[in-house]
């Protein structure tokens, strides 16, 4: 044996670099089509070059290697690649804040990224990186659009936006976050302007029952994406307006309480609230009030419910000569439904709050169960939930679901309503008013109005000379880019200068991947060879936006033709975030962990002044509370692999990671004591004894090793890389605790063992395999290497444990061959001391016996 009593320490720097250079020199990762191969493509979602990889990155990307690295030695040909989702505002901020070009901003950005990625030693195929905001990449975009355009699939018209008035741009509903707008935090207006739109409502009852097929997504994703589209079958009923010819339209999903109904009231931008305000400056003044308050469902729920009565008064449909007043109320949406609703009040908290607040009628029509009527009353509290209509003329006694289909069928007898299924879902707003964006590709001509760009012309590239000295969209002031001629009448014109949502550009980047040097959007032969992504990682946070926007995508390239397939993930994996202890000052300033230190005394103290810090709760990392750990440090100090180690062993991927010192230098000692492990391999090549040959000890590790193939083949299919960590662990004692003696099948167990560990651990921690794989002797790339193979028979125990039992109660257990027959097992159980007590002076009537599991004694 080579084993020496002081083996040196791993030197991860030097063995790091070499074997990503031997990677990139085999060219081990690039992917190529091959119809013969099984073929799998993961992905983890692209990063926006911010300058520097966090802590979240090195724990996505880390998953997303394993599953690559595995699949591969699985035989599989893997597609892993690389880009950058390099349009948005912090470029902007950063040109303005900076005096930096975005350009310049972001493409240093990425150059530093990718040299931080690539010290992490990805098996990523680089040959495909692709950046948003490189025009090779979105002219295939434009061209898309207007392929969308020529499909219907986008439109143009004035619409109310959520406006932030710091980023200066439009936010869709989804980027608003409690009456903020996404990335500045601004409290969001409300504004009316000619936007963009992107049909997404066309497909939105399939984008919802085919959740159903998402079976390898997460289930709280699939139930956060049914209720963002929020189908509901409802009522669209007309009410009338008293002494005018019109009517007003609202769509209800409780026509059940329509009887309970006390007022009726509109959105601020109903066309009908507009009219009015032409003739009442109070109005007027109300609805840019309830501009002002925000746009989002979750402000509106928590702010103050207001109206404005109109002064006009809507008839009941079947209460001959009830009438109900209209307001204009600040918690309706024009976005959803008819912009209108009746109120309730007693049923439903958000009307019974407003019609407390203007002293309106509360009527209970639906009588909880077990509950006397004339005791009902409602107070500050609406019931919702079940019951008997009461109060209700012809539905009186009714349950309420019955009820529903009852004053339905009236409705549309009389000709004041029909059934209808609305979604919660609105269009794709995607105009922005910013530079950094892919520009839209449109010309805008006085005579011809909206005239496409010619494909020919693509792309519409971004002017590079623009100054960001003053608020607002810099190609909206630009002196020549937006001065064109009309390409259908030839007379002068102006190019569109809105830019497009960033989501637009992550929402097909995936299949740009699978032939990102094409000259269309997608080779269709590379892309029906590829897609889908089989496994998809990335945050929760993304599981209304990007994911939803990408499942629209790509159900519109394939009506366009650019696809073959309507949903683009086929597996999903949300992994939770990395978190880190919080400390501040005596002053309550926030410091960084670099920031303390700990005294002789065992106290957190500030560098800067030796005064007491505060230790707060585990958080996510962020710049803001300074609770981050830079992975580039990390990697100086203890390696990628060790990082990559931490990452995966900590806690299920699924849930949050708390980041400690104690914890990365526990991954840095393991990594010593794996590397120490090649010093016991046995000199040459040694062949096993056969099995029935083998002392016990032996045979012990064998099945250890092929048990452990399996267990951890198991877990990587899973996502439980924890547990995977957690059976290296177990076969590294094993291996340690091994008493290799000087004989051929101790010297090969040994060897099968630390092959098969070194394989095992190589998707996980493979600077180190590789070094490993090479000192042991073998050539070639343990990249390249072959997942082990299982041997059935070693995953059989030879011993099994047996439950013994007395007229059916446990009384013990007994240890006995596999299939032992019956009169051994029976010799051994009677023989074993508390059974031999318990039966002691009985007589034994009979003995069941259920081989493997089970002997029961029943004495008479």
């Amino acid at each position: 044996m080579t084993e020496i009593s002081d083996p040196p320490r791993y030197t991860f720097k030097d063995a790091e670099v070499r074997w990503q250079k031997a990677w990139e020199d085999h060219h081990c990762f690039d992917a190529r089509e091959d119809q013969s191969r099984p073929k799998y493509y993961v992905l983890e979602m692209f990063p926006y070059p911010s300058g520097r990889i966090h802590m979240g990155h090195v724990r996505n990307y880390t998953m997303g290697d394993v599953v690559a690295r595995f699949k591969r030695a699985r035989g599989f040909n893997v597609l892993h690649p690389m880009g950058w989702d390099a349009f948005g505002m912090p470029a902007e901020n950063a040109a303005m804040e900076q005096n930096v070009h975005p350009a310049a901003w972001t493409w240093q950005n990425i150059e530093t990224m990718r040299g931080q990625l690539k010290m992490m030693g990805l098996s990523i195929d680089w040959s495909r990186e692709i950046a948003t905001c490189d025009p090779a990449y979105y002219r295939h975009e434009q061209k898309m659009f207007l392929d969308f355009l020529d499909q219907g699939l986008v439109y143009r018209r004035e619409s109310w936006v959520n406006w932030d008035p710091v980023d200066n741009t439009v936010l869709a509903n989804e980027q608003v976050i409690d009456g903020r707008g996404w990335r500045s935090g601004a409290e969001v207006e409300k504004r009316q302007l000619s936007q963009w739109f992107f049909r997404i409502t066309d497909f939105a009852e399939e984008l919802r029952s085919d959740l159903e097929k998402l079976t390898r997504w997460p289930a709280r994703v699939r139930l956060m994406q049914e209720n963002w589209i929020g189908r509901s079958e409802g009522m669209r009923i007309q009410f009338k307006i008293c002494d005018q010819d019109q009517k007003l339209e609202v769509f209800t999903t409780r026509p059940d309480t329509l009887f309970g109904a006390s007022f009726c009231a509109i959105s601020p931008d109903h066309p009908i609230a507009s009219e009015l305000a032409d003739e009442s400056a109070e109005l007027k003044k109300f609805i840019d009030e309830c501009h002002r308050l925000g746009t989002s469902e979750a402000v509106l729920e928590q702010a103050e419910k207001q109206g404005h009565d109109t002064g006009l008064r809507i008839q009941h449909p079947f209460i001959q000569g009830k009438t109900l007043p209209l307001f204009v109320a600040n918690f309706v949406l024009m976005e959803y439904g008819t912009g209108a609703i009746f109120g309730c009040p007693a049923h439903d908290q958000r009307d019974l709050d407003f019609a407390n607040k203007y002293g309106l009628p509360v009527t209970p029509v639906i009588l909880p169960p077990n509950t006397a009527q004339e005791t009902f009353t409602i107070d500050t509290e609406a019931y919702t939930g079940p019951g008997i209509c009461i109060n209700s003329d012809f539905l009186d006694g009714l349950e309420f679901d019955k009820a529903k289909a009852v004053i339905a069928d009236a409705l549309e007898k009389q000709g004041t309503g029909q059934r209808e299924i609305n979604f919660r879902l609105r269009d794709w707003g995607i105009s922005r008013q910013r530079y950094w964006g892919c520009p839209i590709p449109v010309i805008h001509c006085k005579d011809c109005g909206i005239v496409p760009v010619p494909r020919e012309d693509l792309p519409v590239s971004l002017p590079e000379d623009v100054t960001f000295d003053v608020a607002g969209n810099p190609l909206d002031r630009h002196p020549s880019w937006k001065h064109v001629h009309c390409p259908s009448c030839g007379k002068a014109a102006q190019r569109e200068t809105d830019t497009m949502d960033t989501f637009v550009d992550s929402s097909w980047y995936f299949a740009r991947f699978c032939s990102p040097r094409s000259d269309q959007p997608v080779d269709q032969t590379a892309a029906d060879y590829w897609m889908p992504v089989d496994q998809y990682i990335g945050g929760i946070e993304h599981a209304i936006l990007h994911l939803l926007y990408s499942r629209f995508f790509t159900r519109a390239m394939k009506k366009t033709g650019w696809a073959s397939l309507e949903e683009p993930f086929d597996g999903l994996f949300t992994q939770g975030m990395v978190c880190h202890e919080t400390y501040q000052s005596e002053s309550g300033q926030w410091l960084s962990p670099d920031d303390i230190i700990e005294n002789d005394m065992g106290m957190l103290v500030s560098t800067a002044d030796a005064s007491p810090v505060k230790v707060g709760r585990s958080e996510k990392m962020s710049k803001s509370k300074k609770n981050v750990v830079d992975p580039a440090d990390i990697i100086e100090s203890y390696g990628a692999d060790t990082a990559r180690w931490f990452m995966l062993s900590d806690s299920p991927p699924d849930r949050d990671l708390e980041w400690t010192e104690a914890g990365i230098s526990g991954a840095w000692r393991f990594m010593n004591r794996l590397w120490r492990l090649v010093y016991r391999y046995p000199d040459g090549s040694i062949k096993p004894c056969a099995d029935d040959a083998c002392p016990e000890t032996v045979l012990e590790l064998r099945q250890s090793i092929h048990k452990t193939i399996d267990g951890i083949t198991k877990d990587l299919e899973s996502f439980r890389f924890n547990r995977a960590v957690a059976r290296i662990y177990e076969l590294v004692n094993q291996i340690s605790d091994f008493k290799d003696e000087d004989n051929q099948s101790s010297q090969a167990v040994l060897s099968e063992a630390i092959e098969t560990l070194i394989v095992l651990m190589g998707p996980m921690v493979p600077h180190l395999a590789e070094e490993m794989w090479s000192k042991i002797g073998k050539t070639g790339l343990l990249a390249n290497q072959s997942w082990p193979n299982v041997d059935p028979a070693m995953l059989i125990d030879e011993m099994v444990t047996l439950a013994v039992q007395i007229k059916g109660k446990l009384k013990g257990t007994i240890s006995v061959r596999r299939d032992a027959d019956q009169s051994e097992v029976e010799k051994i159980a009677l023989e074993e001391p508390s059974i031999a007590a318990a039966l002691e002076g009985k007589s034994i009537a009979r003995i069941i016996y259920v081989p493997n599991r089970i002997l029961n004694v029943v004495h008479a």
